[in-house]
């Protein structure tokens, strides 16, 4: 009998699972094609730095959490690319104080701010020197994302659209030296501006549903489909596009033409979000690209291409939500002292000030996950996992702070025109659902965080149900028990080798008091996790995939005990006071929502200290931000 170092690998993990499941050979082959480009985007990193060696799999499965794994350096005092920053928040800057940030003929960022911006070498952050770009590393350029997204969000955005999820990490990590040679100059010098077409009418979670196929004739591809949701594109860009090549995906680099043409057309629609940034549909009938244009990843296919840049692009949306929420907070903050009801600034009353105080814990926690994830990245990790919790943290915390915080404190006036809430509701929201919806990417997280302990062996034990054709794996019946007693040995020596009682405890390092006290909840709830997942597994066993819920609710606590410990950990590194206060407002939130335990008079105290502080001007990560005219103002 196959032991699990033996299991066979030839299928992925949830293509077996699904199959001993019953499942339709469809539902198996389309979700096997996706599991398998994720294990293709795996192999492109070195061992050590693939999933199952990232911090969160392995402060779950290994004996200790590595805690130097959830503690990132501080940035370096300069870098060469700071210049590069400099002017182009300057060109933001001097644009948004004259009102002239934006085309009044079409209500999009001007074509100048556009050209300003690639004088000012922003287009090329991310691009080795090489080939004319800034070589910034990741953990600089998601720092300073949040600086630019406290000046312009879609600002901030599109320079994750162009470099992280457009053209440009698909042809510096997949192209051949000619194609980096042709391409990347111009993405750098802001000649070739970017996006990237995946999503289809049929394809948005479902990759395994794409339609737009290309045909090779000759030297060229003929390309015919139909892309929907395409931020960044209009005529005269330069596109990642995914397409199926004999039945394959695969991204050809396409340089649309600079108007639309028989071949190539765009579909208009009327959109909430991204309102000051273009987002087309692209029809092609026979739209001719080079075949010198073909992408060829050493491993995998186009999914293999598509996938990588996500993860960038997740961190970067974080980010970007960490300059948001320092704008709503920035903007709270007068009002509540202008406002008053029975004679007293709302500033006084106690449930402002806990909007205060929550506001700028998501700040502290998204500014933690940040500074990590993106150390990680440039460590060399693959950051699945690590980065999908940046994602659903910074996404569902600017969505809290809009509706919960902001548009609350600010009554009827947030429904306004010129009010910062209701001009921009929906790009507040709007994250929730790009880069992958939050839900979804938990499912996502779940089954990564728990593949490899499933193949090890809960795989072996399905095979062997299936070879000795049970309907199910019964604990309880000594004649199955008999029947899988080999494949049940391993899993039994592993289970007791992790019982809670028998896994050893992380010892920590010295920390601030309040702050340890999260440390060590963080560590509990990881040292029981193996224990509690496995479980789960073990009672659902081949329905487990349809157990969304239970996985998604699993999902969420590990989530939330990351950010727990990953916001401990950089409030501990703060050297202000009103930092740490924040960072231990939102664990002292997180920790109620994992114990259950109701809010104490203590925590009322802190929350009010730490609003006081805020009013008071010590949050230093509101110093520059920006603040908004009151409106409708009333002689009180």
């Amino acid at each position: 009998m196959s032991s699990p170092a033996e299991t066979d690998r030839s299928t992925s993990f949830a293509e077996a699972a699904l199959r001993l499941g019953g499942k339709t050979e469809e539902e198996v082959r389309r979700t096997g094609a996706v599991d398998r480009a994720d294990e293709q985007v795996e192999a492109l990193f070195q061992r050590r730095y693939q999933t199952a060696q990232s911090p969160v799999h392995r402060a779950v499965w290994d004996r200790q959490v590595p805690l130097e794994l959830f503690q990132p350096p501080p940035l370096p005092a300069e870098a060469a690319c700071d210049a590069a920053m400099s002017r182009s928040l300057e060109v933001v800057r001097r644009r948004r104080d004259a009102r002239s940030l934006l085309d009044p003929a079409t209500g999009k960022l001007h074509p100048e701010v556009f050209a300003e911006l690639a004088g000012a070498g922003y287009w090329g952050l991310l691009i080795d020197p090489r080939y004319g770009g800034q070589g910034a590393p990741f953990a600089r350029f998601a720092d300073f994302l949040t600086r630019m997204a406290v000046l312009d969000p879609m600002v901030a955005g599109l320079a994750s659209v162009h470099g992280c999820i457009g053209a440009v990490d698909p042809v510096r990590t997949f192209g051949t030296p000619e194609q980096k040679a042709r391409f990347l100059p111009r993405l750098a010098s802001g000649q070739a501006l970017s996006a990237f077409a995946l999503t289809e009418p049929g394809a948005g979670s479902d990759l395994t549903a794409l339609r737009t196929t290309a045909v090779l004739r000759g030297d060229t591809y003929e390309v015919t489909g139909e892309k929907l949701f395409i931020t960044n594109a209009i005529p005269g860009r330069t596109i990642g596009l995914v397409v199926l090549i004999d039945s394959k995906p695969a991204v050809l680099i396409a340089e649309l033409p600079p108007q639309e043409t028989e071949e190539f057309q765009l579909v208009r629609y009327g959109l909430y979000a991204l309102r000051h940034a273009w987002n087309h549909g692209l029809r092609f009938r026979g739209f001719r690209v080079p075949k010198a244009n073909l992408l060829t990843p050493p491993v995998g296919d186009g999914l293999t291409i598509a996938y990588h840049g996500l993860n960038l692009g997740r961190v970067s949306l974080c980010a970007t939500a960490a300059g948001s929420m320092r704008v709503m907070l920035a903007n709270m903050l007068p009002w509540a002292e202008f406002r008053r009801t029975y004679g007293q600034p709302i500033a006084t009353r106690e449930l402002v000030k806990r909007r205060i105080a929550r506001l700028a814990a998501l700040i502290a926690g998204a500014d933690a996950l940040v500074a990590w994830t993106s150390w990680l990245i440039d460590e060399g990790y693959r950051g699945e996992l690590e980065c999908i919790v940046a994602k659903i943290f910074g996404s569902e915390a600017q969505k809290e702070a809009a509706i919960e915080l902001f548009m609350k404190t600010h009554g009827g006036r947030s429904f306004l025109h010129g009010h910062l809430f209701g001009d921009n509701v929906h790009d507040f929201l709007a994250p929730c659902i790009y880069e992958g919806e939050g839900e979804m990417l938990g499912l996502a997280f779940f089954k990564s965080l728990v593949k490899e302990h499933g193949k090890a062996f809960f795989e072996p034990i399905g095979k062997a149900v299936q070879r000795e054709q049970l309907q199910t794996f019964q604990p309880a019946n000594p004649l199955h028990l008999w029947k899988l007693r080999r494949e049940l040995l391993d899993y039994t020596r592993w289970s007791v080798g992790n019982h809670p009682w028998v896994r050893a405890r992380t010892p920590r390092p010295k920390l601030p008091p309040k702050l340890a006290e999260h440390v060590d909840v963080a560590l509990e709830q990881f040292r029981v996790a193996p224990w509690e997942l496995s479980a789960t597994m073990r009672k659902h066993q081949l329905r487990l995939a349809d157990r969304q819920c239970r996985m998604a609710e699993l999902s969420q606590r590990l989530q939330d005990t990351v950010v727990m410990l990953v916001t401990a950990l950089w409030g501990a590194r703060q050297q202000s006071q009103t930092a740490q206060m924040a960072a231990d407002i939102l664990c002292q939130d997180l920790r109620r929502k994992l114990t259950g335990e109701r809010p104490s008079d203590r925590y009322f105290r802190d929350v009010g200290q730490l609003a006081d502080a805020v009013l008071a001007g010590g949050f230093e990560a509101l110093a520059g931000v920006p603040r908004e005219e009151i409106l409708m103002r009333y002689d009180p």
